[in-house]
């Protein structure tokens, strides 16, 4: 057996480190006495000047580390922010950068969008500019909101797979009221389904909703919590234990579910570059587009990723802050599928993203920065949660076009040196 290099160059450090120290003694128990921070949901600045006091006082953190969290809008709109965290002590401010115009011809977004996208990796920004730019020059990218459905997976466990099989039935035999239950907790939420899953003595329950406007992670727990105890009350087999989840839906995660079936709107979006777009504007040929495709297909095949695809988190992370999603979301959003095709003398690129996670209501979209994030956009509010999923995997595939051209043509390298390191 080969031991890797790595591995012994990290066992030669940890003994330098402690040649002349114990580490047996530096890992056991510490039994020291310390003051726990309990959650504290009302923001304000008074409650920011006593974390501030108790981690400055301790020497983990300097004046000027509060002054640039802290500062004085953050803390004059304190209570802005109660809602969203708790134990409040600043802002974090994550550069953001501006791409387009990016036009859309979609079914729920139908217009030429600025996208803002927060990040501190160079080079991204232009990279997703250059891609809308050559989607744009090639009028537009067409979209579609395929399917949407956010879902929650309770578990339920009995003593046989007879007995689980007897609560599939009760539950069949009851979903209108178990719908009406699950709905009266939401003025916008809609169960549409609830599919069960069976693993002998083991039921997952899958819940399913559309959410309106919101990406309504939160409203699909209380509605399906609702619904859950409805039917540990009134449902004649005995359950021996229940779980609002079951660890199945894929929520904050990559998984087959969510590629196949998705848990929040599975959207569309293809583009037609010309081949002189493609020439003058990505500085390479359709034909080198598609040859590195294949390969960079195949590398995705071989490694195991659900779906082919190049960087869709990076796009998705970008948005998700710069407009108040849920970042974590970006696990499990960012799975699907990257196309290019030719199409005579042009190149058709598509992606197809089931999983995108956004909401224009709700969440994080009311805080200062990120309602402004979504006023750029034009899609902040009421009416707009489709559109502004349209536009997110709009830019993923302008990201996907730029990074794809830049390999093909040998530029990628290249690109990062010039914008990343060599500034």
């Amino acid at each position: 057996m080969i031991i890797p290099f790595h591995v012994i160059e990290m066992l030669k450090r940890v003994r330098a480190r402690f040649q002349n120290e114990p580490v047996e003694q530096r890992m056991l128990p510490n039994d020291e006495d310390f003051t726990t921070l309990r959650p504290v949901r009302t923001a304000s600045s008074q409650s920011i000047e006593k974390y501030w006091a108790r981690l400055v006082g301790a020497e983990t953190a300097s004046q000027n580390d509060k002054n640039q969290l802290a500062d004085p809008s953050t803390i004059e709109n304190a209570e802005l922010f109660s809602a969203n965290i708790e134990n409040f002590i600043g802002t974090v401010k994550i550069p953001v950068g501006i791409i387009g115009p990016l036009r859309v011809n979609g079914l729920n977004a139908n217009d030429d969008y600025h996208v803002p996208m927060a990040t501190t990796e160079a080079a991204l920004v232009a990279s997703y500019a250059r891609g809308a730019y050559a989607a744009t020059k090639s009028g537009g990218i067409s979209t579609a909101v395929l399917y949407e459905g956010v879902i929650r997976t309770p578990a339920f466990v009995f003593d046989s797979l007879l007995t689980a099989g007897r609560f599939v039935e009760w539950v069949v035999s009851t979903i209108d009221t178990l719908k009406d239950t699950a709905e009266s907790t939401t003025n916008y939420g809609k169960l549409v389904s609830v599919e069960p899953v069976v693993d002998n003595n083991i039921v997952f329950l899958i819940c399913r909703y559309t959410t309106g406007d919101a990406a309504g992670q939160n409203m699909v727990t209380i509605a399906t919590n609702a619904l859950c105890e409805h039917i540990a009350r009134d449902c004649p087999v005995t359950i021996e234990n229940w779980y609002i989840e079951g660890n199945f839906s894929g929520d904050k995660k990559a998984s087959f579910l969510g590629m196949v079936t998705g848990r929040g709107r599975k959207v569309s979006a293809s583009v037609t570059l010309t081949a002189e777009v493609v020439e003058k504007t990505l500085g390479t040929t359709v034909q080198a587009m598609l040859d590195y495709g294949r390969v960079a297909n195949l590398g995705s095949h071989l490694s195991g990723q659900l779906g082919a695809q190049a960087h869709f988190a990076n796009g998705l992370a970008a948005i998700y802050i710069a407009t108040g999603q849920d970042a974590a979301c970006v696990a499990e959003s960012a799975i699907g599928i990257t196309r290019m095709e030719a199409r005579g003398d042009d190149l058709f690129c598509c992606v197809t993203m089931p999983n995108i996670l956004v909401g224009s209501v709700g969440g994080g979209t009311s805080l200062p920065s990120q309602s402004a994030g979504l006023n750029i956009l034009g899609l902040k509010g009421a009416g707009k949660g489709a559109a502004l999923a349209e536009v997110t995997a709009a830019t993923c595939l302008c990201g996907e076009i730029s990074i794809v051209a830049a390999i093909a043509a040998g530029h990628f390298t290249r690109a990062h040196e010039n914008l990343a390191r060599h500034r």
